[in-house]
């Protein structure tokens, strides 16, 4: 028998037609990140539905060190990953086909005084020469706060070789720090102000301050390959971090609620951090400084091509 539907069932089944095409249509994708205040946008896009907006479903990864988001790449586990400018270098320097698809965070020296090289409380560091024979925790060996460190070493007449650094992720920063497994840690928000204000450690130097403003800080990167064949999809995702940019200086209040939840912290935490200045375009000189900055350290071995390395 045939049964004759209401235009109310027929409408209702459309409109359930439609979500399931929306749903569908929606592109999968997977984004590497490390647990700083350098992904806030990443964060606010993700809370506030913007990658959603932008035709996109993005499952954040959190990985523990930077310096294993290329390999995580090539490997397929993500499709597109925060690195650090020297792991990016290092990494396509090594022989990885990797391409940087959009910027993060960039240091602002005006405002971006949360961080630095903080020394455990007993530890007699006072000075860059101080450093010499002592044992220094970075977030990831040849990652973006070790590769300044050593250059700010360098700059003030130390022979950043007689540091011994090991690798500690910035989570466990601080229980390290007070374990006394490493005399010192290079550390940023919002890891830096718990160390303090527990008394763990305290601030020998913010030397990031004392690089160029407007150095970037996180690179996007993706492979060559992948890149090429997901045109669209680096198109969306740069526009939605590009609403987030906007999001984040509108509302910066809400935007530290967002950090809170991403990143666990508590309110007295989050209060003091200083956001990250957002800018989507790299721009190839920023390539070059990081390339000549890790030739001088013996890093990678011949100078990056940035225009071939970046996709704007």
């Amino acid at each position: 028998m045939r049964r004759i539907l209401s235009p109310w069932t027929w409408a209702g089944m459309m409109a359930l037609a439609g979500v399931g095409v929306a749903a569908q249509a929606a592109t999968q994708l997977s984004v590497g990140y490390t647990n700083t205040i350098s992904f806030t946008g990443l964060f606010v896009a993700r809370d506030q539905g913007l990658f959603a907006r932008h035709g996109l479903d993005v499952k954040l990864v959190l990985i523990a060190l930077n310096s294993t988001i290329p390999s995580a790449l090539v490997g397929g586990s993500i499709q597109i990953g925060g690195t650090t400018p020297p792991v990016f270098l290092q990494a396509s320097g090594g022989g990885l086909d990797v391409v940087v698809i959009a910027g993060g965070a960039v240091n602002n020296v005006h405002t971006r005084d949360g961080g630095g090289v903080v020394a455990r409380t007993g530890v007699t560091i006072g000075t860059p020469k101080d450093f010499e024979g002592k044992r220094v925790g970075v977030p990831g060996i040849g990652a973006f706060m070790q590769v300044l460190f050593r250059r700010w070493l360098t700059e003030h007449g130390v022979d950043y070789k007689k540091v011994n650094f090991v690798e500690v992720p910035l989570a466990q920063s601080s229980d390290i720090l007070k374990s006394g497994n490493v005399d010192a840690v290079l550390v940023v928000e919002p890891f830096f102000d718990r160390i303090l204000k527990a008394g763990t450690g305290h601030l020998v130097s913010p030397f990031v301050t004392e690089m160029p403003d407007g150095l970037f800080a996180i690179y996007y990167s993706a492979t060559r390959s992948w890149a090429r064949s997901n045109a669209a999809t680096i198109k969306a995702f740069r526009e939605a971090l590009a609403d987030a940019a906007v999001y984040l200086e509108k509302n910066p209040e809400s935007a530290r609620q967002i950090l809170a939840k991403a990143t666990r912290l508590p309110p007295d935490v989050i209060a003091s951090v200083t956001l990250p200045t957002l800018r989507l375009q790299v721009p190839l000189n920023d390539v070059k400084y990081w390339s000549d900055t890790l030739l001088a350290q013996g890093m990678i071995k011949v100078p990056a091509d940035p225009a071939n390395l970046v996709i704007n």
